[in-house]
């Protein structure tokens, strides 16, 4: 099925289950189908929605870049739920998707029931933060220029993608492929609109400050520029939990989805019994040992 955003593009919307509702919003390399491995196990007890981006077939793809942007990422993740009439969810973001989900929280919190961050930090490092913007648009062009089908032989295989690649040459092929039928020109628009654009976390510190969403962040030991932003988003948002996943890169749920499900559930778990709170104040982040 589609849904209607407020400036009137269509996204592709897939379903299963009954229950809590969950929304898993995909990565720039990734679509809706990126989702599978956690749609088919969250769906024995939850209502699961993901869908496609825009920019992504078989959503509408827009050709003005003014059509993308964070903030309206933001918007089309609560125009999804509006669709189905869905009042609150559990939100579930990978990498471009862990953004969303992270502004989701920031513009639309009485929406979460929670948040789950995977592997979001690429360009939020403020001394990276120029060169990440240049390399995104740099990417946006070899889009448009090489196209998807010949790029993503090039994009499959960055520095963080090559453990998936190490651990599941079967998994990380499908990845790859379907990294290949992207739009070109959706793929170029999402790079240059959303992402060479998109705020740095440290620039939110004082929403985040404020935002109380049980949060989970995950991010892969090796993937490196999603690290530092995950300890910092554990350290600034109150009901913050970090999981780090060893030997991992960014594709966390492809690459590891037992662990991935394992700690989603036992989070929304949590959640849903009320357990899951703001860090107790005695926790000092200061204190090594107390001495009186």
């Amino acid at each position: 099925m589609h849904v209607t955003t407020k400036d009137g593009i269509r996204l592709y919307v897939e379903e299963a289950g009954e229950g809590t509702p969950i929304l898993f919003i995909h990565e720039f390399g990734g679509n809706h189908a990126s989702w599978e491995p956690q749609m088919r196990f969250f769906a024995r007890r939850h209502r699961c929605i993901t869908y496609a981006a825009r920019g992504y077939a078989p959503s509408d793809i827009p050709t003005d870049m003014e059509q993308y942007s964070q903030s309206i990422a933001a918007d089309d993740a609560v125009a999804v739920l509006d669709g189905l009439g869905i009042e609150k969810a559990h939100i579930v973001g990978l990498s471009m998707g862990g953004f969303c989900t992270v502004h989701f929280g920031l513009r639309t919190p009485e929406r979460a029931l929670s948040l789950t961050v995977a592997g979001a930090g690429y360009g939020c490092e403020k001394e990276f933060e120029e060169y990440f913007r240049g390399v995104s648009r740099d990417v946006a062009d070899n889009f448009e220029r090489v196209g998807a089908k010949e790029f993503s032989k090039i994009y499959g295989l960055g520095a963080s993608r090559v453990q998936f690649q190490n651990k599941d040459p079967r998994g990380w092929k499908e990845f790859s492929d379907r990294l290949a039928t992207h739009s070109d020109i959706g793929a170029a628009m999402t790079m240059r609109g959303v992402q060479a654009r998109r705020p740095s976390f440290w620039d939110l510190e004082e929403g985040l400050k404020a935002m109380m969403v049980p949060t989970l962040v995950m991010v892969g030991d090796e993937d490196d520029h999603c690290l530092q932003p995950g300890i910092y988003l554990k350290k600034t948002i109150p009901a913050c939990g970090l999981s780090v996943f060893p030997k991992a890169g960014h594709t966390l749920n492809l690459e590891e989805p037992a662990l991935f499900n394992a700690q989603l559930a036992e989070f929304i778990a949590q959640v849903e019994a009320g357990k899951w709170l703001v860090r107790d104040p005695r926790a000092i982040p200061g204190q090594i040992m107390r001495t009186s």
